[in-house]
């Protein structure tokens, strides 16, 4: 399988990834897919096959279950693998239980290492825009947890290039991971 290395980072990853949508098939999600434990330990075989190395998920997919899943599955094959998960949306009813605020990046990142029994995410990545929040408390949470060692990476999804612009120049004005 090809890899390429992740934008300016020593990090390779493969061309072709395993998204988790499918994983759990809890509340909305179960008409995308069911893929249990057992199915999902046979997909991470098959990928290893293939030796395809990127995963990617997020805490929304089931609401935590594709993470739970994937903690399973993982065990004794973590470091064969990047994965790559997502915060942003809602997860409970709470104030601070969606977005980018620091609150929830925090707290949803310490989840998302608890579901996948893992003290690292690979790549940690908003999920959306948040135009609540300034991207500078986005991205200084995001620095924290970088430091801490529980993020190696950060990255984004379905943004637009000028959101991702103004982030790579708030990063290079502080010092914050791009």
């Amino acid at each position: 399988m090809e890899q390429r290395f992740l934008g300016n980072s020593g990090l390779s990853v493969s061309v072709l990834g395993f998204g988790t949508m499918t994983v759990g098939g809890k509340d909305r999600f179960k008409n995308m897919g069911n893929l249990g434990v057992p199915e999902t330990g046979r997909m991470l075989d098959l990928l290893q096959e293939a030796d395809v190395n990127f995963i990617d998920t997020a805490d929304l997919y089931s609401f935590g279950g594709a993470e739970a899943i994937l903690g399973e599955v993982l065990q004794g094959r973590r470091e064969q693998f990047v994965i790559g998960t997502k915060v942003f949306m809602r997860m409970g009813s709470g104030a601070h239980e969606m977005g980018l605020s620091r609150k929830h990046i925090m707290s949803a990142c310490e989840a998302s290492l608890r579901r996948r029994r893992t003290d690292y995410v690979d790549i940690y990545m908003s999920h959306d825009p948040d135009m609540m929040i300034p991207a500078e408390e986005t991205l200084r949470a995001y620095d924290d947890l970088v430091k801490q060692g529980k993020v190696r990476y950060i990255g984004c999804s379905n943004f637009s290039a000028w959101h991702v612009m103004k982030a790579l120049a708030i990063s290079d004005r502080h010092a914050y991971p791009r």
